[in-house]
């Protein structure tokens, strides 16, 4: 089967529009992803899902364990576990 310059399968749409999310994408690509956007609802569906994702991850208010924390349970946790066996 030919390969096409312009059109793009779904499976390499979905590469593109994640490169593009995280702006490793290169203007062809940028372009290539757009025309299939224009015309296949399944890659416009998973663009606007990765889109949502991602700004539901960069909007987070996370709190994370500092390293002495970590540290202080992971302890604990092994000596739990030592102590099981």
């Amino acid at each position: 089967m030919k390969k096409s310059i312009l059109f793009i399968s779904c499976e390499e749409a979905h590469h593109i529009c994640d490169k593009s999310q995280y702006g490793e994408a290169s203007i062809w690509e940028k372009f290539k992803l757009n025309l299939r956007l224009s015309w296949c609802r399944i890659s416009r569906a998973y663009t606007k899902k990765n889109r949502a994702l991602t700004k539901a991850v960069n909007n987070s208010d996370v709190d994370c364990l500092k390293d002495n924390e970590r540290n202080d349970l992971k302890t604990k946790f092994d000596s739990q576990l030592h102590n099981q066996n």
